[in-house]
Parts: structure tokens; C-alpha cells; sequence
């Protein structure tokens, strides 16, 4: 006879099952059509009580430490409303186009480095990387009469390859990435100040496609109105597309979806930010090449990430190496492939550069420009612990960096200044991340 069915005798009372009765000696009666309280989904939570849900919602998640990137939006609304208080131009429509226009290149840099930090990793050759495409760009156009187009392909493929070899020697030989990106860092940064001879500059005409494209001129610029509202638009359209039909994919699979009205607010307040960018920007020079191919990048990136079994694999490695490899996942492959992802984009983002100052200078890619494309993915809400972050933190972490940039020059502040100040919004960064993580470990989310 089984455990179960067996039954023992109570002093106290009745008797009871086995299955009745606690360890140590005191009975607990088990109620049979008692269940564990199933945790809701926030999507039917917001689909059957409305606004309530909303607000219940966002209650739960800052209990749990998923602030999301509420600090960066509220920590850039007051570095705006200070700024524009000492000096009534820093909202203004050139200033604003100016930000968005430079913010751009070292935004490549932070695409980048988003995928490496996914797997709570560190790329320190980005800087240098970039700086050794723009000059092998500058040398194979203007000193071997090379077509442009195809030596910024060339160009690009050698920011991979580079970074592939990073990765190959972190994942197959076990080499640190710290140590060997820093390796990538003081030796392609020799390369390049070889290659650049003694002048130190190769100047490369700004009538060059890609250093056109990449410079501070616009796809629209004989119909910048036109261009801006219809950049606006496109992405109005395709974030609607892209709700509905997730939404009508969730409702066939049986699963929880985003109510309609969500959708449409949602898209609404979309549309209101993108029209009233798209008009600031038009009344200064219109939307920049530079500006377009950095948002459709964020866009594509975002895509892969997001809705691709690759981007669940950067997660998984990231959230955890021994359990993504147990679900059959190719650690190495994702390693590698991840820090050539980040040198790509690290050459793309060189060729920004080259496109600004129409140069292969030795000052591409050095200076400050590896520590704000870290800081600019770490203050915009990628967790440096590896397994959190969006693609979207490039952005507004860069937003945070150039507009305090900006500011500070329209305010004749030193850059010393600038400097104190951007390494205490990258402390505040990292604190909101520890303490967010140590509040979903409390909540049980970690």
C-alpha cells in the first residue's frame, strides 16, 4: 500500500491521510482545488482593467527594478530644461540639428558596442578601429585612385574581419577580451599612424561619394520639407505595420497581445515626436545623411535583436554561457560573431568621422571617442552585466552626451567640465543598473 493511502491516527482529532499530515507532527490539511496563484500576463492585465492596468503595471516594474529607460528620458528632459535656461539657443533649430548630426558617428561606435555589452563583455579597440578605416579609406581613394564606393566596402569587410579576430582569440583561445581589444587598441592605432606618414592627414575631397554622404548634407536637400516629413511618415507607417502584426500573430498563437488602443497611442505619440523633429530639422539644414543611416541602422539592428533567433542567442549567451550552451547554442560562433558585428560598425562609424572633417586625421577614432561610445550605451540603459539592453540605448545615450557637449560649448564651458560631467551621468548610469539588478533579484526577476 502506498504512502499516500495509508492513514494515521490523530490525538486530537480525526484521522487523516499521510498526505495530510506535516512533517514533525502537526497536521495541515491540504485543499485538493487549491492552486499556486498563476502570475498574470501585464498584457491582459492592461487588456481587462484599462488604465488601472497601466498604472499597476508601471507600479510593478519600478518595485522590480525594470526602470526600462525612464532614468535616461527624465535625466535628458532636465539636461535640456538647464540648458536652455542659461542660454535660449540650445533648443533652437540649428542647435538641435547640429546635435543630431554629430551624435551620429560616435552612435555607430555605441551599435557596436551594444551587442558586445549583451554578453557583459568590453570592445576598447572601437576608437581605433574606426580610425584605421577612415585612413586605409583616405589611402586606397586619394593615393591609389581606388573607387570610392568600393574602398568603403573594402573598408568596412577589414573593420570585420578585425573584429572577428578579437573574437577568435577571446572565444577559441580564451585570451580576455579586455586584454586583447586592448591589444587591438595600441596596434591598429600604430597602423594607422603609419599608414598616415608624417603629415598625419590625407585629405580626401568632399565631392567623394561616401565622404558626401556621410557629411553634413542631406538626401533632401533641394526638398528638405518634403524629405523630412516623408522620413516622418515612413516610420509612422512601418512601426504601425510592425504592431499590427505582431499583435494578429499573438492572437493566432493564443497568446496575450497589445489591446488596439495601446497601438494607437503608442504609434500616435510616435507620430507627434517624429513630425515635430522632422519640422525643427527643417528649419535648420533638414535631415542629414548622417542622421538617416544612423536611424535606419538602429532600426535594422533593433529587428535583429529583437525578432531573430540570432538576437536570442546574443540574450541567452549573455544571460547565461552554461545554460545557452546546454540549449545547444554555439557560444564561440555567437562570440565571434558578436565582436565582428562591433568592428563593422566601429569602420562604419570611421567613416563619419572622415565624412565630417573630409580627412583621415590622427585624431580619428582617439581622443575621448571610445569612452563616450561605451558611456553612451551604458548611460542609455545596456546593462555592462551582460543579457539586458536595447539598441535604442545608443541613441539616447548619445542624445545625453552630445546635448551636454553642445551645451557646454554654447556655454564657453572647458572641456575639462565636460568631462566631470559626462563621467558623473555614466556613475549615475551604472549605479541605476546595480541597484535595478539587486531589485530584480529581490522581486525573484534576475
Amino acid at each position: 500500500m502506498s504512502d499516500t493511502s495509508k492513514t494515521v491516527k490523530s490525538d486530537s482529532g480525526p484521522e487523516k491521510t499521510g498526505a495530510e499530515t506535516a512533517v514533525g507532527g502537526t497536521a495541515s490539511v491540504e485543499d485538493p482545488t487549491a492552486a499556486a496563484v498563476p502570475v498574470v500576463d501585464p498584457r491582459l492585465l492592461v487588456r481587462e482593467e484599462g488604465l488601472k492596468g497601466y498604472v499597476t503595471e508601471f507600479k510593478r516594474k519600478v518595485k522590480g527594478g525594470e526602470l526600462g529607460s525612464l532614468p535616461v528620458v527624465i535625466g535628458l528632459i532636465i539636461i535640456w530644461a538647464i540648458f536652455q535656461a542659461k542660454n535660449d539657443r540650445f533648443l533652437s533649430a540649428a542647435n538641435l540639428s547640429d546635435i543630431s548630426f554629430f551624435m551620429s558617428a560616435t552612435g555607430m561606435l555605441a551599435i557596436g558596442l551594444v551587442f558586445v555589452l549583451l554578453l557583459g563583455e568590453i570592445d576598447l579597440s572601437v576608437g581605433s578601429v574606426s580610425g584605421l578605416a577612415s585612413t586605409l579609406f583616405a589611402v586606397w581613394v586619394v593615393e591609389n585612385g581606388m573607387n570610392s564606393w568600393l574602398a568603403l566596402v573594402l573598408a568596412i569587410i577589414t573593420g570585420v574581419a578585425i573584429g572577428a579576430l578579437h573574437g577568435w582569440f577571446f572565444a577559441k583561445i580564451g585570451v580576455p577580451a579586455f586584454v586583447v581589444t586592448l591589444a587591438g587598441f595600441l596596434g591598429w592605432n600604430g597602423l594607422m599612424l603609419w599608414l598616415l606618414g608624417s603629415s598625419g592627414t590625407i585629405n580626401i575631397p568632399s565631392d567623394e561619394g561616401p565622404v558626401k554622404l556621410f557629411g553634413q548634407s542631406s538626401f533632401f536637400m533641394d526638398q528638405a520639407i518634403i524629405g523630412a516629413y516623408l522620413l516622418a511618415g515612413l516610420g509612422v507607417v512601418l512601426s504601425l505595420i510592425g504592431n499590427f502584426g505582431e499583435q494578429r500573430r499573438r492572437k493566432a498563437a493564443g497568446v496575450p497581445f497589445r489591446p488596439t488602443g495601446e497601438i494607437l497611442f503608442r504609434v500616435g505619440l510616435l507620430a507627434i515626436a517624429s513630425f515635430v523633429a522632422a519640422a525643427v530639422l527643417n528649419n535648420a539644414q533638414g535631415v542629414s545623411n548622417a542622421l538617416v543611416i544612423f536611424l535606419a541602422a538602429l532600426v535594422i539592428v533593433d529587428f535583429v535583436l529583437r525578432r531573430t533567433t540570432y538576437g536570442r542567442k546574443v540574450f541567452a549567451v549573455g544571460g547565461g554561457i552554461e545554460a545557452a550552451r546546454r540549449a545547444g547554442i554555439s557560444v564561440p560562433m555567437v562570440r565571434i560573431s558578436v565582436f565582428a558585428i562591433s568592428g563593422g560598425f566601429a569602420a562604419l562609424g570611421g567613416m563619419f568621422f572622415a565624412g565630417q572633417t573630409a580627412s583621415a586625421t590622427l585624431s580619428a577614432g582617439g581622443g575621448n571617442t571610445l569612452m563616450l561610445a561605451i558611456a553612451a550605451a551604458v548611460i542609455g540603459g545596456t546593462s555592462l552585466f551582460g543579457g539586458r539592453g536595447s539598441v535604442w540605448s545608443a541613441l539616447l545615450g548619445m542624445l545625453v552626451i552630445q546635448s551636454i557637449t553642445t551645451g557646454l560649448n554654447l556655454l564657453n564651458m572647458n572641456t575639462s567640465i565636460q568631462y566631470m560631467i559626462t563621467g558623473g551621468v555614466l556613475l549615475g548610469a551604472v549605479v541605476i543598473d546595480s541597484v535595478s539588478r539587486r531589485s530584480q533579484k529581490a522581486a525573484g526577476r534576475a
